[in-house]
C-alpha cells in the first residue's frame, strides 16, 4: 500500500523553542554591498522606550507629512574595535575560512579567550591578496566605553565588509584593522535596518503563556490551563505540534527593516529625567529607531543592513521636534 505524503501540519514557526547558546546573536546572511566598501552594520546596547513628535515620513500612511507622535528605541553605541580580517574561500559544502590576520596589539580580556593563529601577519596578508570569495572583520566592543551595562569581557562578533570591488574592499580593511569604528561610518539616519537579538528570557512556562493555548472550560474538573488531547491513538505518539511546557524566552529573534531616525553625538539630550529605568544614563552616542526592538533592556542588539528591504522613496532624515525627556522611573 502506498505511503501518504503530506505537508507537516500545525505552526512550525520559530522552531525548536531552545534557549539561545550565547545572548550575543550570531548573523548568518548578509546584504549585498554598495558603492564604497564599508562595514555592513554595528552592535548597540538597549536603553530603553520613549516618545517623540516626528514628522510621518510613510508615503501610504494616512498621516504622511503630517506630525504625529511615535514610540521609539534608544539604544546606546559606544565604539567598537577591529581585532582580525578574515577571508573565505568558495568550497561545494559553502563558505570556508581561508585565513585570518589579527590586530598588533589585543585588549589583555580578549587575548584571553581566543586562540591566535600562529600563522605571521605578511603570510597571511598575501594568502588573501592571492583571492577570497568574501571579506569579514571580527569586531568587539570596549566595556571601557560602556557605561550602563555591567561587565569587563569583550564581545566578539563578526561584520562582512561590502560594496566596492575586490581591491577596494581588501585596502579598506587593511586602513581599519586594529582601529576604532564608530556608529556614523557604518549607520545614517534614515536608513532601513535589520535587528538581531535575544529575546527576553522567562525559564520553562506552560502551555497556556508559551503557545497561547485556551483555558479549559470551568465543566473540566481536572485541569485549567491544560490541552484537551495530546492526540489520537493512531498515529500512537505525541506530535510535535502538540503544545508542551519548556523554554519561553531567550531565544534569537530577527526584526527587519527598522527605520533609523537619529543618530545622535549627545546622549544626554535624550536622556530622562532619572535615567532610563534598569539603565541609567546615556553617555556614549546613541542611534533612535522608530517602534520597539527585541531583547530586554541593557541586551547587545546587532544590526545589518536590510536584506528584504525593497527601496522607494529615500529618506535623507526624518524631521524630529520633540523627544520626551520625562521620567520613566514609575512606568
Amino acid at each position: 500500500m502506498g505511503h501518504n505524503n503530506r505537508p507537516i501540519q500545525g505552526s512550525r514557526a520559530f522552531w525548536p523553542r531552545k534557549r539561545a547558546v550565547s545572548p550575543v546573536a550570531h548573523i548568518k546572511t548578509w546584504p549585498d554591498g554598495g558603492q564604497a566598501p564599508k562595514i555592513q552594520g554595528f552592535a548597540g546596547y538597549k536603553a530603553g522606550m520613549t516618545h517623540a513628535h516626528i514628522v510621518d515620513y510613510r508615503p501610504t500612511s494616512t498621516t504622511s507629512g503630517q506630525e504625529v507622535v511615535m514610540p521609539v528605541t534608544i539604544v546606546e553605541v559606544p565604539p567598537m574595535r577591529v581585532a582580525a580580517v578574515r577571508a573565505y574561500t568558495l568550497t561545494p559544502y559553502g563558505l570556508k575560512t581561508k585565513t585570518e590576520v589579527w590586530a598588533e596589539k589585543l585588549d589583555k580580556d580578549l587575548a584571553n579567550r581566543v586562540n591566535l593563529p600562529k600563522k605571521p601577519s605578511a603570510e597571511a596578508w598575501k594568502e588573501i591578496e592571492g583571492g577570497f570569495e568574501d571579506l569579514r572583520v571580527l569586531i568587539h566592543t570596549v566595556p571601557d566605553k560602556v557605561t550602563g551595562v555591567d561587565g569587563k569581557v569583550p564581545e566578539l562578533m563578526e561584520y562582512r565588509i561590502g560594496g566596492g570591488d575586490v581591491k577596494a574592499r581588501l585596502e579598506f580593511s587593511k586602513k581599519i584593522l586594529g582601529k576604532d569604528v564608530d556608529v556614523s561610518d557604518c549607520l545614517k539616519e534614515g536608513d532601513m535596518v535589520d535587528a538581531i537579538a535575544v529575546t527576553t528570557g522567562y525559564g520553562f512556562q506552560g502551555r497556556i503563556k508559551r503557545f497561547g493555548a485556551k483555558l479549559l472550560a470551568h465543566k473540566n474538573s481536572k485541569r485549567r490551563r491544560n490541552i484537551g488531547t495530546q492526540g489520537p491513538w493512531h498515529p500512537n505518539f505525541v506530535t510535535s505540534t502538540i503544545p508542551q511546557t519548556g523554554q519561553h524566552g531567550f531565544q534569537q529573534r530577527t526584526e527587519y527593516n527598522k527605520r533609523i531616525l537619529k543618530v545622535g553625538e549627545n546622549g544626554q539630550e535624550i536622556t530622562p529625567r532619572g535615567g532610563f529605568p534598569h539603565y541609567g544614563i546615556v553617555r556614549n552616542k546613541y542611534v533612535m529607531f522608530h517602534g520597539s526592538l527585541p531583547g530586554p533592556v541593557k541586551r547587545l542588539i546587532r544590526f545589518r543592513d536590510a536584506v528584504r528591504y525593497t527601496a522607494g522613496v529615500t529618506i535623507e532624515k526624518p524631521q524630529i521636534s520633540y523627544v520626551s525627556t520625562q521620567s520613566k522611573q514609575g512606568a
